[in-house]
């Protein structure tokens, strides 16, 4: 969420930023509302100060009557006492019916606030579609074979790593058995990104809940822009606080851990990081990658967040730095990749600028997107009411940031079609062997 005074004062500049995002805005009624509340908060203010004078001066009055030796002054005196003393019990009333108007308007406000997005920053190409995405960096080479390659859809069903038939069976497109070494792959994959996190990295690691109330997901950003993408749980007569949602995401977890709070300034920054399973409708993307592991409708990922003081120099530090522990895992699996930024068009509502890793998928023939990390500034921690105290005592916004270390199934898909043998065999990334107790390759079954 912006504040509305930056909306105010930069009106210009957040109607180019949602126009570069491709986003609909109606600022014209937002900035109209906003001009109604403040002249009704003028009008309340008015009041309470005439309130005020007339509390000071009731007493001097008083003063004068008592002392008024003249019996028609002193009528005339006690006459304005008297009408004085009925002005408090008007101007409540009048303050009242103003403060009503404004609680009126409020929600409105919200509303439309609420679909305001985040301008994108002056680094951030302009386009229209991620096809205007600019690459920043590779890594890694793609090797060449001499034996026909095969896709993980292909390695899965040879090896006994997963079963995508009954996982439709059971539960429906876009949905999968991890089995045998599928799931040991899988798990050694999330665990290898939570010891890096915790262990060298000194992130802070969570459990959090993936099923949350409303105000978490508006906090975050996911709603209402992305709420067609969420699951609602619950019966469908429930409503307000009775209703939870699946996340999509650790992110919002981490992220609304401390809402409504004030932190201290020596807290920040705080480097969190969980591992969570994930929800997504996967609206919009009909016929899209409906075979294989790349777009399903659950799947478990290993997220960082971080909240920091606010500052933008020391938010573009840490987006880089989280940027850089994924490419570090990736490293380590020795997975080829490139490091996109996302132009304009591809930002979303909340982002300041976005950094996506798109790993080398062979049966793609292309990279595939396995990371996003995004820097939001006071976007999310306005939402969230997330605050700090800073070393002059001054309240502040905090920023944050997140990035994923890592999503699986998804990252099994290179590492499968990357790491395969001509006899369909798959050598196990050395970066996950002891996890597999030494064993270096998932064997073709006789």
């Amino acid at each position: 969420m912006l504040d509305i005074k930056y909306i105010r004062e930069h009106a210009d500049a957040v109607r180019q930023g949602a126009d570069a995002k491709n986003i609909s805005v109606d600022l014209d009624t937002l900035l109209a509302l906003d001009g109604q509340r403040r002249t009704l908060q003028s009008q309340l203010q008015a009041l309470v100060t005439e309130q005020n004078l007339i509390s000071r001066e009731i007493g001097p009055l008083m003063g004068r009557i008592k002392n008024e030796a003249d019996p028609a002054k002193k009528a005339q005196l006690e006459a304005d006492a008297a009408a004085m003393r009925l002005r408090p019990a008007h101007l409540k009333a009048q303050g009242a019916a103003v403060e009503e108007q404004i609680r009126a308007i409020e929600p409105q406000i919200n509303a439309v606030l609420l679909t305001v997005p985040q301008p994108p920053d002056s680094d951030v190409p302009i386009g229209r579609t991620a096809a205007q995405n600019v690459e920043l960096r590779r890594w890694g080479t793609v090797q060449p074979v001499e034996f026909p390659l095969r896709s993980h859809v292909e390695l899965g069903q040879k090896l006994k790593l997963f079963d995508l038939e009954r996982g439709v069976k059971i539960a429906g497109s876009r949905s999968y058995f991890l089995q045998g070494c599928g799931a040991l792959l899988h798990q050694a994959v999330l665990r290898l990104a939570m010891d890096m996190m915790t262990f060298e990295k000194g992130f802070t690691p969570l459990t959090v809940p993936v099923l949350v109330k409303e105000p978490a997901m508006q906090g975050t950003g996911f709603f209402p822009a992305g709420r067609e993408q969420a699951y609602r749980v619950g019966e469908i007569n429930e409503s307000g606080e009775d209703e939870r949602f699946l996340t999509g995401t650790g992110e919002v977890g981490l992220t609304a851990l401390y809402m409504d709070e004030i932190l201290d300034h020596s807290q920040l920054p705080l480097k969190l990081v969980t591992q969570s399973t994930c929800f997504r409708r996967e609206a919009g993307t009909y016929g899209k990658d409906t075979t294989g592991l790349y777009r399903i409708h659950q799947f478990d990922k290993v997220e960082q967040v971080i909240i920091c003081k606010a500052d933008r120099q020391e938010s573009i530090r840490w987006h880089h730095e989280i940027l850089s522990n994924s490419e570090a895992l990736l490293q380590r699996l020795n997975l080829p990749y490139r490091v996109m930024q996302c132009c304009t068009g591809d930002l979303g509502p909340k982002n300041a600028s976005m950094i996506d890793i798109e790993t080398w998928m062979p049966s793609r023939g292309d990279f595939g997107e396995t990371h996003s990390a995004s820097r939001l500034y006071d976007f999310q921690a306005r939402r969230c009411n997330l605050r700090y105290r800073d070393e002059t005592g001054k309240v502040q916004y905090c920023h944050t940031l997140n990035n994923t270390v890592v999503a699986s199934p998804r990252i099994l898909i290179p590492i499968l079609e990357l790491y395969q043998n001509a006899d369909g065999s798959v050598r196990i990334p050395e970066a996950l062997q002891p996890f597999f107790h030494g064993r270096k390759a998932i064997e073709v079954s006789p």
